[in-house]
């Protein structure tokens, strides 16, 4: 292939189409964009295995590849979340493993969670009922948490003899609810009422549980309906800038406003402003 001279042209992309993915180890649903992740062990209150772990982290991973999917919802079957991980499918084999092995199914469950960190579509965590340990996590690692009145969160680690300091909790949940609160959730592993999560910032807001998978469905279709490219630059930068100071984040998010003002959906959304019109986003 060649290029005249000056000629705008793109680089060859590989992209992953994921509306019709078809899940081994949760329940899967596509519609209009918005990928809706279940946890479907109900009769376990939807506890995680060896092999959900793993597909969740490849699912999250191929995220990035995709142009189909514009946000994600994470919620679980049931009137429940998350027990966290599976006492018989995972608790109890891991106090028969050697260190290399421990370690390597330490580093999966964290893998996860940076994948949902690096993933640039939002993640919207309906949580009901229970959301303990790991699941807890999978809900920090979210961007955004709905719940209900019925929500009790916990990270049980110290209670089983556990540091705290699980899949990156001692990172995310601070900056989410603050140091103190943080370490007291942390060090004792008590429960975290719904009402208490989001007085303390842990959750966006309540929902009735009838209405708690369409309200999230909700804001992901009106997020997915935004300048996704836009969105996936703001996540990014969330992310980024932890690890900056005030300067180097100004520097950032300079590059990073300039890149998203040379996109088309920031022209769209000039001219609809200038013709009185709604914008219509394409990501570009």
């Amino acid at each position: 292939m060649r290029y005249l001279p000056g000629e705008p042209h793109k680089l060859p992309v590989h992209h992953t189409s994921l509306a019709n993915y078809k899940s081994r180890h949760f329940r899967y649903e596509s519609n209009g964009g918005i990928a809706t992740i279940i946890l479907n062990r109900p009769e376990r209150k939807n506890p995680l295995t060896f092999d959900s772990y793993a597909e969740l982290r490849d699912f999250f991973r191929s995220l990035c590849e995709s142009t189909d999917i514009k946000a994600v919802v994470l919620t679980g079957a049931g009137e429940n979340f998350c027990s966290g991980g599976d006492v018989h499918e995972i608790i109890g084999p891991l106090t028969k493993l050697d260190m290399p092995g421990l370690l390597t199914f330490t580093r999966l469950t964290g893998d996860l969670v940076k994948a949902m960190r690096a993933c640039p579509q939002p993640v919207i965590a309906a949580i009901d009922g229970v959301c303990a340990g790991a699941g807890a996590l999978l809900a920090l690692a979210s961007d955004l948490r709905l719940g209900t009145t019925r929500t009790k969160i916990a990270f049980l680690f110290t209670r089983v003899g556990l540091a705290g300091c699980d899949m990156g909790a001692c990172a995310l949940l601070p900056r989410v609810i603050g140091q103190g609160r943080a370490a007291e959730l942390l060090l004792t592993g008590r429960t975290m009422s719904g009402e208490e999560a989001e007085r303390w910032g842990f959750l966006n807001r309540l929902c009735n549980p009838q209405e708690l998978l369409s309200a999230a469905q909700n804001l992901a279709a009106e997020l997915g309906s935004g300048p996704t490219f836009a969105h996936g630059m703001t996540k990014k930068m969330l992310q980024q800038e932890w690890n900056m100071g005030v300067d180097e984040a100004i520097e950032a998010e300079a590059q990073a406003q300039a890149i998203c003002m040379a996109t088309n959906d920031f022209h769209r959304a000039y001219h609809a402003f200038v013709d009185k019109q709604k914008p219509e986003f394409k990501g570009d």
